[in-house]
């Protein structure tokens, strides 16, 4: 099971929202990418990071400290936030990126994006993000009347790479991770699950990772790891250690 480490950016610098609310903004540093390289230091080889101003802006908001993480780490980027036309796509692929992560495209345009988990092959991660159960679009800032359940199953049979599943009452706010949502999800699909949201120590990642022969593919953290309520190196562990 991949432990993620999240680097959030907010106006070129590392931040963690409450429940998504741009106005409820912690920051935790103005180098993103001396951040990854820290994160690669504990083992990470996989990192995921996200582009708040542009999941709300609808495009691209924070390309040069993108760029800059995608540089100076050494794994694998996951990239998500805003990304909604091919030439986008097709833009962070060229960079380097190895997976991109779309939300609210999925919901509102998923021939697209289905055209896109086709064309690039193993790239194309769709984000299912829950409020009381509820696809929530838009940064979050708007909630649809389409199940969680519902719209993963659209996507079925389109090839792409993972479902990445966020519990939006939980993320940032340490509550641990909705381990039962996450691991019903990942029961109701053939597509792996990665959760998202509320870690707030080895107690969610063990949880996790007993529960992975279900689907889960694996877990992001964040808040945990800039507060120092997670060791990044002992969850690695752990996750690896998953079945």
């Amino acid at each position: 099971m991949i432990v993620f480490p999240a680097i959030d950016l907010k106006g070129g610098e590392v931040v963690r929202l409450a429940e998504g609310d741009m106005d409820r903004a912690t920051t935790y540093g103005d180098d993103p990418a001396a951040q990854a390289l820290l994160f690669a230091e504990a083992g990470a080889e996989h990192l995921h990071v996200v582009d708040l101003d542009g999941s709300f802006a609808g495009e691209g908001r924070n390309a040069q400290a993108v760029e800059r993480i995608v540089e100076a780490f050494p794994g694998y980027v996951q990239l998500g936030g805003g990304i909604r036309d091919a030439e986008a796509v097709e833009g962070w692929f060229d960079l380097g990126v190895a997976r991109i992560v779309m939300g609210s495209a999925a919901l509102k345009n998923p021939y697209f994006v289905r055209e896109m988990a086709r064309e690039w092959e193993g790239g194309i991660v769709v984000a299912v993000d829950a409020k009381d159960g509820m696809v929530a679009t838009e940064g979050w800032a708007e909630v649809s009347d389409v199940p969680v359940t519902d719209l993963a199953r659209r996507f079925e049979d389109a090839g792409v790479a993972a479902l990445l599943f966020t519990d939006i009452g939980r993320d940032g706010l340490l509550k641990g991770v909705n381990i039962e949502a996450t691991v019903e999800l990942a029961r109701q699909v053939d597509i792996p699950v990665i959760a998202s949201g509320g870690v707030k120590g080895l107690d969610d990642i063990h949880m996790l990772s007993i529960n992975a022969h279900e689907g889960i593919e694996g877990v992001i953290t964040g808040r945990a790891l800039y507060e120092g309520r997670l060791d990044l190196a002992a969850a690695i562990a752990m996750g690896a250690r998953a079945e």
